[in-house]
């Protein structure tokens, strides 16, 4: 057996592929009407119809599961977030002990959307500061293996 992706419901189907592709900078990979997949995950309008449930609800800032998008240039990012004045945050920007900086807020229906530094950029920016190889490793919780992989075995 094969996972594919995730499906989330929602409720305008048209507002969130445009919150999907401007915000996020998703392309829509197949439309199928009530069904539209991006690269690694589907929007579906009129789920309680499709699966037999009654008194079914989208959304709503259930805050029980999250999206998970890296960005490579967090910087920029943060700055195009920034030009969208509807956008309702769970937090801004924070860095974590291991250095990642991540963003979560909230899709039209209420899902979480976390977007976060790829930890490549959290690597090659903490060698760019000066630190070796064993430094990065050691901030950032992961093996030197893994770190010297994408900052071209420097030390």
């Amino acid at each position: 057996m094969k996972f594919v992706l995730p499906l989330i419901t929602v409720t305008d189907l048209k507002k969130s592929v445009a919150f999907y592709e401007s915000v996020l900078k998703q392309e829509v990979v197949l439309d199928l009407g009530d069904n539209v997949s991006f690269e690694g995950f589907a929007l579906q309008r009129n789920y309680e119809g499709l699966v037999g449930v009654e008194d079914f609800h989208v959304g709503g800032a259930s805050n029980d599961h999250e999206l998970y998008f890296e960005e490579a240039d967090f910087d920029a990012f943060i700055a195009h977030l920034d030009t969208f004045e509807d956008i309702q945050y769970l937090h801004r920007a924070k860095e974590y002990a291991w250095g990642q900086r991540v963003v979560r807020f909230y899709d039209p229906d209420g899902h979480i959307i976390e977007t976060g530094e790829s930890m490549a950029s959290v690597f090659k920016r903490f060698q760019g500061q000066g630190m070796s190889v064993e430094e990065v490793a050691e901030r950032t919780m992961h093996p030197a293996e893994f770190v010297k992989i994408y900052i071209g075995g420097a030390s």
